[in-house]
């Protein structure tokens, strides 16, 4: 069995703001979205092997590996480049699954990342992200060397954007999660999507004042309307002085960024989670291990 091993943290992001801006030719929503990476996230270990492919995702049962993004993502890589033969992937939970925190797609990028880290003959950065866009639409900003980036397209598209200072981050996550398929699912039959949108200028991503005084997100009323716990949710944690508070993603989890930690935590009930962390100033870098 080979030696060859490396780790990182698989860093959660949340959404700043998401715009649905239309539909392309081929079917698919084209959106505008400000990706910013938390500290919080998954432990990824992976491992070549001499033979066999598995993962163990501790905290996620009853998905099989080939359901499981970040075995997708190793399996792509070696269809991509022909290495390595065998893995073992080992991920330590701590990103809640179904809350638009993409914890799948950071799984799926942490595992491309240090299997390009360890790999005897790794490929250029611009290759690695053609490679995870094959993956996820999240995957290739998780993959990227961005903390925070913008993104457009299916979210494939990255301009990386300098990182705004760090700031404290309450996120609410609760019991029920959402699938994004079927969000999109309700933008549609709502007719909620817009025509002649216009993209965000990048002059108003420069500062917190100006994101905040651009963050949206276009799920927010569709999923709200069938999960009231949602606006609830943004509203206590604007009560309680968030600079920003957004339904991050598609849901279900509702992030608020302070510009200081809040001497007391906003009282929830007992179905919702709450975690606390930073917004990152930087990614994570992947250790090889012994």
């Amino acid at each position: 069995m080979s030696s060859l091993a490396g780790k990182t943290l698989a860093q959660a992001k949340i959404n700043l703001f998401l715009r649905v801006l239309g539909k392309g030719i081929d079917g698919f929503h084209v959106i505008e979205t400000l990706f910013l990476r938390l500290d919080i996230g998954d432990d990824v270990t992976v491992r070549i092997t001499d033979l066999g492919r598995a993962v163990d995702c501790e905290g996620l049962t009853g998905v099989p590996p080939e359901k499981n993004l970040a075995y997708l993502a190793a399996e792509t890589y070696a269809a991509a480049t022909g290495w390595p033969r065998g893995f073992s992937i080992e991920i330590s939970k701590r990103i809640p699954a179904g809350a638009g925190m993409g914890g799948g797609s950071a799984d799926a990028a942490a595992v491309l990342r240090i299997l390009n880290r360890i790999s005897p003959d790794p490929l250029d950065d611009a290759t690695l992200l053609d490679v995870s866009r094959s993956v996820g639409s999240d995957v290739p900003f998780l993959t990227s060397s961005a903390v925070m980036a913008l993104a457009w397209g299916r979210g494939e598209r990255l301009l990386a954007l300098a990182p705004l200072t760090k700031k404290p981050v309450l996120i609410a996550v609760p019991e029920f999660a959402v699938s994004t398929a079927e969000a999109y699912g309700r933008l549609d039959r709502g007719g909620a999507i817009p025509t002649g949108a216009q993209f965000i200028p990048l002059s108003d991503l420069t500062s917190w004042s100006s994101v905040a005084a651009s963050s949206e997100n276009d799920f927010e009323a569709v999923v709200g309307a069938d999960h009231p716990e949602i606006p609830r949710l943004i509203s206590t944690f604007k009560l309680a002085g968030a600079q920003i508070s957004r339904m991050t993603g598609t849901g279900s989890a509702v992030f608020a960024i302070f510009d200081a930690a809040p001497a007391a935590l906003p009282m929830m009930n007992s179905k919702v989670s709450l975690l606390t962390t930073l917004t990152s100033s930087s990614v994570v870098p992947v250790t090889v291990l012994d």
